[in-house]
């Protein structure tokens, strides 16, 4: 998603709040506010960090139905299954996000042990929809949000499923792209952070030689920067702030900061009671051992 989001949602990257009309996700700057079928995506992506991924769909496709144009629906239907295989493997944990040889190696088994065709099938007919909207109007926000989303999440996608980094890295070099472009649109869509600071973090976690050797491909990478950037997501996003949360949490924690990713976990569990990571991350980081 990362990017799931975002964006779940960029992992190489290696590798991915109030109410709106549900008690999970907040509503900084919502888009598209005044459209009746708005609140099915915030109803969609509440469901989804509950970890109720056959009713997020549901959500999704109505909001498809209402607003076929819009790619966000399909990015949004993406994010779902990316963040369902997520969570089946364990990837937005400590265990997972503390390991360097996970973190930068990727998932256990075979490429097509863990191919997901209609996670692929989603996020490729967000992004062309998205870039017919954009062909329209380079400035489009919902077009640059959801090819932010598309390309941030496929990046997550090739390196930590199917374990192709380059292709990943490409992909993660046009979400940076794209959320910048969308921020000088409107600074407002916060969501674009996730792409930005999780890249920048991860990146910036590499070893020397291998950061250098991503210099000279044009990509760059600052943990600090990385952690700043996941925090104005965290703090002001909207469909992916939840995602920026966790992340940002684990970062504090490879980072040796418990005292700052407390917070972050008990927020999360409070607003997702029924996911049952959050707490357990956040009993782990009570436990004797995680202090």
């Amino acid at each position: 998603m990362v990017c799931l989001a975002v964006s779940v949602c960029t992992m190489l990257l290696w590798p991915g709040a109030g109410a709106a009309g549900t008690s999970g996700l907040a509503s900084n700057a919502a888009p598209m506010a005044a459209d009746p079928s708005a609140p099915l995506l915030d109803t969609g992506f509440n469901d989804l960090y509950e970890l109720d991924f056959q009713n997020a769909r549901a959500q999704f496709l109505k909001y498809q139905e209402a607003q076929p144009d819009d790619p966000l629906g399909k990015a949004a239907e993406a994010a779902s299954y990316l963040y369902q295989e997520f969570n089946a493997k364990g990837v937005l944990t400590s265990k997972f996000f503390l390991d360097d040889h996970k973190l930068l190696g990727g998932l256990d088994g075979s490429p097509a042990e863990n191919r997901n065709e209609s996670f692929l099938e989603a996020d490729h007919e967000a992004r062309e929809m998205a870039r017919r909207l954009l062909k329209i109007n380079p400035h489009d926000e919902r077009g640059l949000l959801a090819l932010t989303m598309a390309d941030g999440m496929e990046s997550d996608y090739d390196v930590l499923i199917v374990k192709k980094p380059l292709a990943g890295l490409g992909l993660t070099k046009q979400a940076e792209h794209e959320a910048t472009q969308l921020l000088a649109v409107d600074p407002s869509s916060q969501d674009a952070y996730v792409a930005l600071g999780a890249s920048n973090y991860i990146i910036g976690c590499l070893p020397e030689y291998k950061r250098a050797f991503l210099w000279f491909g044009g990509i760059h990478g600052d943990r600090e920067l990385g952690m700043r950037e996941m925090r104005r997501a965290a703090e002001n996003g909207h469909y992916l702030q939840p995602f920026a949360k966790i992340l940002l949490a684990l970062a504090y924690e490879r980072e040796h900061q418990p005292d700052q990713a407390r917070p972050l976990l008990a927020e999360l569990t409070t607003q997702f009671p029924q996911n049952p990571l959050f707490a357990h991350e956040l009993a782990l980081l009570d436990s004797p051992a995680g202090n």
